[in-house]
């Protein structure tokens, strides 16, 4: 049982930076050419925080030189730590991974590309310092994005929110602050199926949004595909909703009754008339559409059957090879 005791709004507490601790939660998969970018303008602005500060980077199976640029930075500056994992495990666990791994009193993931400004990092801790227990990004400017991310972004969130009792603000990323509390409670959600996103705004506590601009990525290129994003989205939408299996009770009551109405149209025409309805066209037709409805039936059943398998197994949620900086 966690408990959630706390003053019931933001005016009720106050906080002060003074004494405490800020941690970043980088992952990264293949990022050697943006890493020390990063690093130059992250501590840039941490600098001027006022706040103790550590640097936990994920490396996530990356295939290129991203860890050896880690190392190299670690060997620069003792606040980074680097957790490597033993494969590519998905950014959702390599996230979980650094949220195992962090110490501070504020937390804060972000992307290494530099789509998410450091220097926003200002803002969350003020609205942390004024009661909010988690402030997250909105982007109001996507227009580094192409236009079909955009679409595809916005028709995914319409879905989530509408199938789904767990509200998703619209154009809100992992890029965040949250306060120690949470992520503890974030650290005892067992599942493997991590849609972050969704965990976020599951664990609820007070939550304020603060709007940026996102920019282009800084260097290098996205690993994310249409084709993963497609299977994040479903990810995301079966772990926080029913309704995609649901509904197909709803199709299958409608397929009854246009059944049952075509049998009476058979049937009085048939008494009617004296002759048969000639049907070979329409019954393949309906035996096409009623294969095809059923075969997508079987696959969304198939989607959560899948997600049970994984979570019975019990598998660790991640494997972590070597860690770096951790005293």
């Amino acid at each position: 049982m966690t408990d959630l005791s706390a003053p019931s709004s933001a005016s009720e507490i106050s906080r002060s930076r003074e004494g405490k601790r800020l941690s970043i939660i980088a992952p990264c998969f293949n990022e050697q050419e943006v890493l020390d970018l990063f690093f130059n303008r992250l501590e840039a602005a941490l600098d001027t925080y006022g706040v103790d500060y550590e640097i936990v980077c994920v490396n996530d199976g990356s295939r290129d030189h991203t860890l050896a640029v880690l190392l190299r930075n670690l060997g620069r500056n003792p606040r980074i730590k680097i957790i490597d994992l033993a494969r590519n495990f998905g950014k959702e666990t390599a996230l979980s991974a650094g949220l195992d791994a962090t110490t501070g009193d504020m937390v804060v993931p972000i992307d290494v590309d530099l789509q998410d400004p450091p220097e926003l990092i200002a803002e969350f801790i003020a609205a942390w310092e004024a009661g909010a227990d988690v402030a997250y990004g909105i982007r109001i400017d996507r227009s580094a994005d192409t236009l079909v991310k955009r679409l595809t972004a916005q028709g995914f969130y319409r879905a989530f929110n509408t199938l789904s009792d767990v509200h998703l603000p619209y154009n809100a990323g992992d890029f965040r602050l949250m306060d120690r509390r949470v992520v503890e409670v974030l650290r005892q959600l067992p599942e493997r199926n991590r849609f972050m996103k969704g965990l976020f705004a599951w664990v609820g506590f007070r939550q304020i949004a603060i709007p940026y601009t996102r920019p282009e990525r800084a260097a290098g290129t996205s690993s994310w595909r249409y084709w993963r994003l497609w299977n994040f989205a479903l990810d995301g939408i079966t772990a926080f909703s029913t309704a995609p299996i649901r509904i197909w009770s709803y199709v299958g009551l409608a397929a009854a009754v246009l059944a049952f109405l075509c049998a009476g149209v058979i049937i009085t025409r048939t008494l009617l008339f004296g002759r048969d309805v000639p049907g070979y066209p329409s019954i393949m037709v309906l035996l096409l559409l009623s294969f095809g409805v059923q075969m997508l039936a079987i696959g969304s059943l198939g989607e959560y059957v899948a997600r049970i398998y994984e979570e019975v197994k019990g598998r660790p949620l991640y494997v972590v090879m070597n860690r770096y900086g951790f005293g």
